[in-house]
């Protein structure tokens, strides 16, 4: 038995399909071909709008789904984290119950894979029995080289417990340049060759201040922890012109954020051949208009044929955890000049591919399974205000 789908517009993946085009797959949703309407026979399900591969949610916090309307939007990074770090003390029951109801978002506009942050383990219970398709990155951080080591200890043991219970690939990553040690960095990129891992990087321009100058808002900030930095040296380039050259061990990294990286890093990555890491760069722009209130030079990214995808960081950053609202924004700060099937190609198949699931997601192929979402309310190939996102399969 199968199931026949059409639509104005289908999108494989790639590209938008020609008109009446219809996707067969079985009842389960595997894909078993795309063919001309004419050749389909009956019982074909029509949708009036666009039909797309499932999304992929590059970076998520599903843990710090509990702080929705919690944290105070445009305070910056710094006040940001600082709220964050104060509203951590809640019952587990009220933890869980939050991150229910962002899996439930998720799942029902039409996500289908997410790569997520942890910090704990709380996360593990959802995971057991969620529809979804998680990739689990054990978050480390210890800005002093002499924590470094007692921080990687306490996060191999909750890489431990996810590993133990979980099914679903884990991975150690680094937090972000203003939170990890050299000494940490480099045991990071001993633990995690040939690895997929993660970090949030460039997100406000005071990450590039330490290391460059040692000045700026990161230093109040360690002063308030308790944190004593009399040992860190600026390196006089830019974080991510800092931290980059500590992973020569074949590793596939995500970039997340990249609000302040500029042409001269794209330029420093591109010369770095022999550190082979594989970068994607990752977009959370309704999370940094919640922080930072600016966006990522997204055209400088598309100019230099970088890899992209989509995240939406957590309720703590962002109004909701729904791609197609950060497909929305995009669309709306590049005033239509980005193609919604470029767009759609990064939270589908190329964020099916940084996570390493391109075998059984993002596109439309034979014998994948990788959801189908309806898109309505389109304008030409354009979103509108009133387009929005469910699951079909």
């Amino acid at each position: 038995m199968y199931r026949k789908f059409t639509a104005h517009n289908i999108f494989n993946g790639y590209q938008v399909l020609l008109p009446k085009s219809v996707l067969i797959t079985t009842l389960e949703g595997a894909v078993v071909d795309i063919i001309d309407k004419a050749d389909a026979g009956d019982e074909i399900e029509f949708f009036e709008g666009l039909i797309t591969p499932g999304f992929i949610n590059a970076h998520c916090h599903t843990e710090l789904s509990y702080l929705k309307g919690v944290i105070t939007p445009n305070t910056g990074l710094v006040q940001f984290v600082q709220q964050v770090m104060k509203n951590r003390g809640l019952l587990n029951e009220v933890k869980m119950q939050a991150m229910l109801l962002a899996e439930k978002e998720m799942y029902n506009s039409g996500t289908v894979a997410v790569g997520d942050i942890c910090n704990t383990a709380d996360s593990i219970q959802l995971k057991q029995k969620s529809s979804l398709y998680w990739h689990n990155f054990i978050e480390v951080s210890g800005f002093t080289d002499a924590n470094a080591i007692v921080r990687l200890e306490g996060a191999k043991n909750i890489y431990q417990e996810f590993t133990s219970q979980l099914p679903q690939p884990v991975s150690l990553s680094p937090h972000a340049p203003y939170s990890v040690s050299k000494i940490l960095f480099s045991q990071l990129n001993n633990e995690t060759a040939h690895q997929l891992i993660t970090i949030h990087n460039q997100e406000c321009s005071a990450e590039n201040d330490l290391y460059q100058q040692k000045e700026g808002e990161f230093l109040s900030l360690y002063k308030n922890w308790g944190i004593d930095i009399s040992g860190f040296q600026p390196t006089g380039k830019t974080s991510f012109q800092s931290w980059l050259p500590f992973f020569d061990n074949n590793q596939s990294i995500l970039c997340v954020h990249n609000t302040f990286t500029s042409q001269a890093d794209i330029d420093f990555y591109k010369k770095q051949a022999e550190f082979k890491a594989k970068l994607f760069f990752c977009l959370c722009v309704n999370a940094n208009k919640y922080i930072e209130q600016k966006l990522p030079p997204i055209e400088m990214l598309r100019k230099n044929n970088c890899d992209i995808i989509i995240g939406t960081d957590s309720y703590a950053s962002n109004w909701q955890l729904n791609i197609l609202e950060e497909i929305k924004t995009i669309q709306q700060d590049s005033a239509g000049t980005i193609p919604l099937a470029e767009i759609l190609q990064w939270a589908t198949s190329n964020g099916a591919r940084a996570l390493q699931l391109d075998n059984r997601l993002g596109s439309f192929e034979k014998n994948k399974k990788p959801g189908i979402v309806f898109i309505n309310h389109l304008d030409e190939l354009q979103l509108t205000s009133k387009s929005a996102a469910k699951r079909i399969l």
